[in-house]
């Protein structure tokens, strides 16, 4: 335009918002495995800003993760797609569907822009050049305080997303989203040391290391087999204060709009269980990936399932 602003895009067509939030849907159906079972026990409109929150997330991470770029060409990548969904929500036209639907989803349920920028910022904290990971050596939080912030940033954002969809009333479900996205964050930590020395990463804190007598290296060059006791007390502490966190979750399962606590609830037990098993399996997790089955799942979602139906059915009383 001659006066150089972006030009503004009307309103998209019923039709077109519809397309973006099944293109949404259809992501979240492929990628968003544990989240997806809690979207489908939402009622339709909350499930669809469910999908269209997950889609954006998911295109974050996929920048973030593309490991055949080198750290700066990611950052880069994803400097140019915030500042591309930056002129979209303003409302510049757009055609991209994950665009539209968050975008339709921020102002429907008042989503403030500021935690869509952390939810990326998240992302971003892993391709931060460090003096640690210019020298080649792996990348590592040196005490929880510094993992509270990873933690925060790339989950508990995310929970005060969700609860906003969720729909509250009472501001103590704020901080309670916080610490449950940290629950959260502390088990797929958990579940995924293995993966994460794959790529040179260690999650664990440094302090909470040098206190059980592990050292970084002994996870990087860790064999695929059991871990030592040092080792198993260590994960044991993570997951110990990651059980403390889930109580958290309980409290905040009763500040949830009626119709979406069912939601919740499926997250929160599916994430549980994990962590559950990852205790009874006795924190083995160098030797292989543990999961939640895909019955367990199936189980705990007809029962979230029930519950949504019998809400229903007692709203229309």
């Amino acid at each position: 335009m001659p006066d150089g602003t972006a030009a503004k895009q009307a309103p998209p067509s019923r039709e077109r918002l519809r397309a973006a939030y099944a293109e949404c849907r259809g992501i979240a159906r492929r990628e968003a495995k544990n989240f997806y079972y809690s979207f489908v026990a939402l009622p339709g409109e909350r499930r669809d800003a469910m999908c269209a929150i997950y889609a954006f997330m998911r295109r974050a991470d996929d920048l973030s993760d593309d490991e055949t770029r080198s750290r700066k060409e990611r950052r880069r990548a994803l400097a140019e797609w915030l500042s591309e969904w930056h002129a979209a929500r303003g409302g510049a036209a757009t055609e991209d569907a994950v665009f539209l639907a968050v975008r339709d989803a921020a102002e429907r349920f008042r989503i403030p822009h500021s935690l869509l920028d952390e939810l990326v910022a998240g992302t971003t904290m892993d391709l931060k050049e460090t003096a640690a990971s210019q020298a080649g050596e792996a990348d590592t939080f040196a005490d929880y305080e510094a993992l509270d912030r990873y933690c925060y940033l790339v989950a508990s954002v995310v929970g005060l997303v969700c609860i906003r969809i969720f729909g509250y009333s009472d501001g103590r479900a704020e901080k309670l989203a916080e610490q449950t996205g940290i629950a959260f964050q502390l088990t797929n930590i958990l579940r995924d040391v293995r993966e994460d020395a794959e790529r040179n990463r260690v999650y664990l804190p440094r302090s909470e290391m040098a206190r059980h007598g592990v050292a970084v290296e002994d996870l990087l060059r860790h064999p695929a087999g059991p871990v030592t006791e040092a080792e198993r007390a260590l994960l044991r502490s993570v997951g110990e204060r990651a059980e403390r966190m889930y109580g958290a979750a309980r409290e905040l399962l009763p500040l949830m709009d009626a119709v979406s606590r069912p939601a919740l609830w499926v997250l929160v037990a599916i994430y549980h269980a994990l962590l559950r098993r990852i205790c009874a399996a006795r924190y083995e997790v160098m030797a292989r990936r543990i999961s939640v089955p895909t019955w367990r799942k199936v189980a705990i979602l007809m029962a979230g399932l029930m519950w949504m139906g019998w809400v229903r059915v007692t709203k229309k009383r």
